[in-house]
């Protein structure tokens, strides 16, 4: 069995509902100063885990079964690399134009950039749209310009999907590159060889909910 590790606001989150069960999702983002929104996806981890347990119209509880969790059980058996999908990238010279009508026609809410086939860095829908909107000539300026320069955060393939989860959820974003590392000229790099999302994750979790 593989040990997931929590993250800290998820560790806030138990305590919380241990000191103060049952609890609504509504109360817990009040002790914690955050949105139910931002909340969301922490209470949909743990629930999945069977760390807590929701019951309508009353809140949450504290189960304290993760451990013998019948989907967490099935979901420590499964890596990035059994869900992730082909990652969308273009090279740090292509224009923001052009990275615009890619994010679109591949429907997804982040690219990666790559120089000399090595990941340099990732460009959201929010970068593009702050470039639009501050009057950048989208078909001159290379995407190189906006996009978020690494170290930016990463997951390889050999990695558990609940560490996935947990760190899409940590840091706020929508997806993360899958990454391998290679050595070219005494250097270490690395390259994009998948796509791990929120949508991937939560495919899985409503197919193990079926099985």
């Amino acid at each position: 069995m593989i040990i997931i590790q929590l993250s800290i606001r998820q560790e806030k989150i138990v305590e919380i509902v241990k000191m103060n069960q049952p609890i609504t999702s509504e109360q817990i983002a009040c002790k914690l100063d955050i949105t139910r929104a931002a909340l969301r996806p922490d209470l949909s981890v743990l629930t999945m885990m069977g760390i807590l347990d929701a019951r309508p119209k009353v809140g949450y509880f504290y189960t304290g079964m993760a451990q013998n969790n019948f989907i967490l059980q099935k979901i420590s058996d499964i890596m990035v690399e059994d869900i992730m999908s082909l990652p969308i990238v273009v090279n740090e010279q292509t224009t923001l134009y052009d990275t615009i009508v890619t994010l679109f026609l591949e429907d997804v809410g982040t690219i990666y950039v790559n120089t000399n086939g090595s990941l340099c860095g990732v460009v959201s829908r929010k970068d593009l749209l702050k470039s639009i909107i501050g009057g950048t000539d989208i078909n001159k300026i290379p995407v190189g310009m906006v996009m978020t320069r690494k170290p930016i955060v990463t997951i390889k393939k050999g990695e558990n999907v609940i560490v996935a989860a947990n760190r899409i959820i940590e840091y706020e974003i929508d997806s993360l590159p899958v990454i391998e590392d290679y050595y070219e000229d005494g250097y270490s790099k690395q390259r994009v060889i998948g796509r791990i999302s929120k949508s991937n994750i939560t495919k899985l979790f409503v197919e193990l909910c079926k099985s």
